[in-house]
Formats: C-alpha cells, structure tokens, sequence
C-alpha cells in the first residue's frame, strides 16, 4: 500500500502516468498524457509570439512581444482556437490549456477588446464541458481548477466595454459587463446556462443601489458564471461539502464592497442546509466568512456577500449531505431554548428565596451550590447560542464570531466541569462518608474544576488555532472542526466527563438499589426499581448524561430520529433542571411552603392541589 508507479504514454502523446497501490489494486491519481503541442500554437505570424516549454511551461517571451501587439493584424488570438477545440479534453491537455490561459491572462494587461474575450472563453469553455468534468480529478496540479478561476477573472476583468456594455457566452462561461456610476440604479447580472444534459441553472448577480453611490466616477462591473467549475474546483480533501450551484465572480471598483447574489440549487434536496461561501484566492479553499445567508428555500438561496479584489472574487453555495435542515428540528431547538431558557431563570430565583432554608448543612450546601452554577452556566450559554446565530446570519463581523464562539465553549464547558464537580460531590457522600470536606475548601475546589479548567482549555483553542484562521468552522459562529480539529477541545472533556457520571449513576444504583432486611420478594423488586428509576431520571439530566446521544449523531449522521432524539433531550435541558433539581426536590418544596406560608400568599410551585398529581410528586421526592 502507497507504493507508486510511473509508466509512460502510448506513442501518439507525451507525458506519463502515475498510480498509486491502494487495498492491493493499481488507482490512477494523475495523467499527464497530452497531444497537444503548446509550443507549435503561435507559429503563426498573426498570432502572439509566446513560446511556452512543453513540460515545465517556462515562459521565454520575446523581447519585442509588446511592439508585436500593436502590428499583429489578428488581435485576438483565434488562429490557435482550431486546433485547442480539435483536441482532446483530457488531463494532460486539461493542464497544458489552464497554463495557457494562465500565461495569456498575465501578458495582455491592457485592450482586452470583445475579439480577445471570445476566444479567451472558447478555449476556457473547451475544458469546462460538463462531460469531461471527471477529467480534472487525474490532473497533475491540484489546484489547476482554482488556478483556471483565477486567470479568468483576471482576464475578464480588463474587459473593455463597448456602449456601456457587453456580453459574451458560451455553453459552459459567460461574461457580461456594464458601465455604472453613482446615479444609476441597481444593477442586475441574470444568467442561464447548461449544467448538464438534464437542463439549466441560473445565476444573479445585484449591485444595490447603496453600494452604488459610493462610486466617484464611472466606473464598469463584470461578471463570470461558471456553471460546472464547482464540480472542478476541489473543497476541502475532509470536507463533505459540495458546490450546489453556479460558481459567479465579479470584478468591481474597490469602493464597492457588498452585493446580492442568488443561486439556483443543482440538487434541490429538502433536508440538506445550504451555505453561502466566497472563494479565498490566496488560500485556494471555500470561506463562509465572505457571505452571510439572506434566505434559502428548496429551490434557491440568496447570499449577502463581501467583495475585496485581492482575495473574495468569487462565491457560490456549498451543500452537505451531514447537514440536515428539517422544520420539526428547527421547532424543537426554538422552543426547547424558550423554555430552558425560561425555566432556568425560575429555577435561579427559586434558589435565591429558599437559599438560607435549604444550605444549612454542609452536604446540602454543596449541592445546590453546583445546582446554581449549573443552571447559571447553562443559561449564559443558551443566551449566547442565541446571539452567536444572529451575529453569524446577519452581520459580517468575523471578530464579533470569534468573541461569540469563545464564550461560547467557555461557558458550555463550564456546564460540563460543574456537572462532573456534581459528579465529585455524589462519589464523596457515598463513599467517603467519615471524611469531612470544610465548605471554604470545596468552594475553592469547585470554582477551580468548574470555571478554571473551561477557561483554560477555551484561551489555549483560541490563541493555537485562530492565528492560522483556523478557530471557526464554515457555516456557523462555532469551533472549526474540518481543518484543525478545534472541536476536539470541547468534545474530549464533554464526553470524558459524561463517562465519569455514567460511573457515578452506577456506583449510585448500586449504593442505594440494596434492600431492607426483612423484605419480601416482591416488596424488595418493586422498591428496588421504583429507586434506581428515580435516582437515574434524577441524576441524567443533572449530571449530562442526555449528551451522550451526540455520539448517535455522529456514527449515524443523516438519521433524522437521532437528531431529533439529541434535540428534544438537550434543548430541554433547563427545564429537566428546573424540574428534577428543584421542584422534585423535597426540601426544596417545603421551604417554598413555609416562605410562602410565612408571607400569607398562596404558592402555586408549592401546594399542588390535584391528589394524584400531588401523590406522583410524593413518591418521585421519596
């Protein structure tokens, strides 16, 4: 296995091939094939005098190449186009065309006239066709499709306009350009073109009229679609992601910054999120932080996005078949947040009334103690969940992300450190019942476990990861997960923390599930049960147990029954807390009767009026 091995071309074309050995089997990775002669293209006395190396593309450019401009009676280059199009599209030539275009887009920097243009995206078009598109996975230089991109829109733009505009098309490229200035009113760029033999897709490129007015002078907007060039251009080699839709690059003034582009989806799938992403030329990767999500409906998707002329030229939308997208989880997570939300914030001022009823032991101290920072923590951290979708969907504040996602982890760690101090606290009055823990060394204790270590782990993220851009994932306001794994420092200590209270569930059951001397069969099962369903639906949301459904997720990633599972039990959280830490809580309950009884109001959390209601709520706190 990773054995290499070179053979050389048939006889007709030169080059060679290479595979690689992978599970016993030969697999091709590249062909460098070709039977196109670049050299032989320009021998004619028409045509630009570059003289292109074969193999390695070295230019040597004569020294009286740019005098040649000037006297050569055909400017634009098509006495080379015959033979380019009679050729075949594949790797080899695939390559020796990309660095053609490549060489061309770097020495005509001025007249690029409508003759030059269309030859230009004839011969581009070539090695776009939709059929050849599995062409590019075996081309040498794997970054040969964002090269492509790169000298296209380098090219397109030192387009000159004729009448205020112009338009050129091809099956698989166009290019159209406006003049502009700032009284004109939007302008609007629609395109439709072949994607495939199945039909077309469109394109829209809009420069509101906003933008507009910052233009001091007239000034000219071209744009390019590319419908097939996402197929070509590699995402990233752990990302699942695919290109859904048109590539569309535009060439602006530099006072010109944001513009709204729609995106008509090749594969129209119900349950699958879409993602608005800008091309980093500098990076050669897709990049979420370019473009915010305006809408997205199962048919189209309209992005706000930022232009910058050195690295956001071009932008498209990403789909992911991991992602899903489904009305009954967005549901579930709206209320669910509502509610946590609200029922932690009852069960903090339940706490605060009953506070000096409750603490007057040591043991108990301790726990509702850990009770109030776990639902502090968990309420920041939902509030911030909140903010951290608004930041990421309407504004394009990269550091506004990265402050939201800091706080974030900070404070669902947070969560996790003072769930497994819980933990800690249960194992230290079970097992170690003689040994007496004074309340200023635990509070010492538990603030360094439960706030220390969070804080900590989300500095280290932060500064390793965020020099390198490395800190957000694509698509949301959360830790990167695809490039530099940034996800593993809260995934690591959430899930060694669940597996630390699933033992303490278990030393728990075990403690307390014994029987009374003198009991029957019967009496004996039935008590055993009734106790150990209690003390696991008691200590399962208390201590996180309900996260550990996230492991569901993803082993079976496109299950909509585990996410909706996940969903339902951690959206929930707060108000599990509320309830199984509060108002099950026996101590609790009287000390709300005896406060409220004391004020001469009545306390509906209290007094529990319906028999059997008031008869479930006696046995569960029993």
């Amino acid at each position: 296995n990773g054995a290499i091995c070179i053979q050389p071309c048939s006889p007709s074309f030169h080059g060679e091939k290479s595979f690689v050995c992978e599970e016993r089997k030969w697999q091709m990775f590249a062909d460098a094939c070709a039977n196109l002669d670049v050299q032989s293209l320009f021998q004619h006395s028409t045509c630009l005098v570059i003289v292109v190396a074969s193999f390695s593309f070295c230019s040597l450019i004569f020294s009286n190449l740019f005098s040649s401009l000037q006297r050569i009676s055909e400017p634009d280059f098509s006495c080379i186009i015959p033979e380019i199009l009679s050729s075949p599209a594949i790797p080899g030539n695939i390559a020796d065309i990309v660095e053609l275009l490549k060489k061309i887009s770097l020495l005509l920097t001025e007249d690029v006239n409508r003759g030059k243009m269309q030859s230009y995206i004839r011969i581009a078009n070539h090695i776009l066709n939709s059929s050849i598109v599995s062409n590019w996975a075996f081309v040498r230089d794997r970054n040969a499709g964002s090269i492509l991109l790169d000298s296209v829109n380098l090219f397109a733009g030192k387009l000159l306009l004729r009448n205020g505009s112009e338009s050129i098309q091809e099956p698989f490229i166009s290019t159209k350009g406006y003049s502009m200035h700032k009284n004109t009113s939007g302008k609007r760029f629609d395109f439709s073109m072949e994607f495939n033999n199945t039909g077309n897709i469109t394109g829209h490129v809009v420069i509101p009229e906003e933008e507009l007015l910052k233009l001091p002078k007239t000034s000219k907007a071209v744009s390019i679609a590319f419908p097939t060039l996402g197929a070509i251009i590699e995402t990233s080699g752990l990302d699942p992601g695919f290109v859904n839709g048109m590539v569309l690059s535009v060439s602006l003034p530099e006072e010109l910054r944001h513009i709204l582009l729609t995106f008509e989806k090749v594969n129209k799938l119900e349950n699958v999120k879409a993602q608005c992403v800008g091309w980093h030329s500098t990076e050669r990767r897709w990049d979420s932080r370019a473009c915010a999500m305006k809408s997205d409906n199962i048919s189209s998707v309209v992005c706000i996005c930022r232009h910058h002329h050195r690295t956001f030229k071009s932008f498209s939308i990403l789909m992911s078949p991991t992602m899903l997208r489904n009305a009954a989880l967005d549901y579930i997570t709206r209320v669910g947040l509502g509610l946590s939300i609200f029922s932690l914030v009852l069960c903090l001022i339940i706490e605060a009334v009953v506070w000096h009823h409750v603490t007057k032991t040591e043991i108990t101290y301790m726990r509702h103690f850990c009770l109030v920072n776990i639902a502090t923590s968990l309420l920041i951290a939902d509030v911030l969940f909140i903010l951290a979708a608004i930041v990421h969907h309407t504004a394009l504040n990269y550091q506004l992300c990265v402050a939201a996602t800091f706080f974030l982890h900070f404070f669902y760690l947070a969560l996790f450190f003072w769930m497994f101090t819980l933990g800690l606290l249960i194992l230290y009055g079970l097992l170690f019942v003689f040994f007496k823990i004074t309340r200023s060394v635990f509070i010492a204790a538990a603030f360094s476990i439960g706030y220390g270590c969070p804080l900590v782990i989300s500095i280290l993220t932060v500064a390793i990861t965020e020099p390198k851009n490395g800190y957000l994932r694509s698509g949301a306001c959360w830790l990167n997960w695809y490039e530099t794994k940034a996800l593993l420092a809260f995934v690591v200590p959430a899930l060694s923390i669940i597996v630390v209270n699933v033992v303490v569930v278990v030393v728990v059951v075990v403690k307390t599930g014994r029987s009374t001397v003198g009991e029957g069969c019967k009496s004996q099962d039935l008590r055993n049960m009734i106790r150990i369903s209690k003390n696991v639906a008691l200590l399962t949301p208390l201590l996180g147990l309900t996260w550990g459904f996230g492991l569901a997720t993803i082993v079976e990633s496109r299950s909509l029954a585990f996410h909706i599972t996940f969903a339902l039990l951690n959206a929930f959280q707060g108000f599990f807390i509320l309830l199984f830490g509060t108002l099950l809580d026996r101590k609790t309950r009287e000390a709300l009767r005896m406060n409220c009884l004391s004020s001469k109001q009545k306390c509906s959390l209290a007094k529990v009026t319906s028999p059997p209601l008031n008869s479930l709520i006696y046995q569960l706190s029993h």
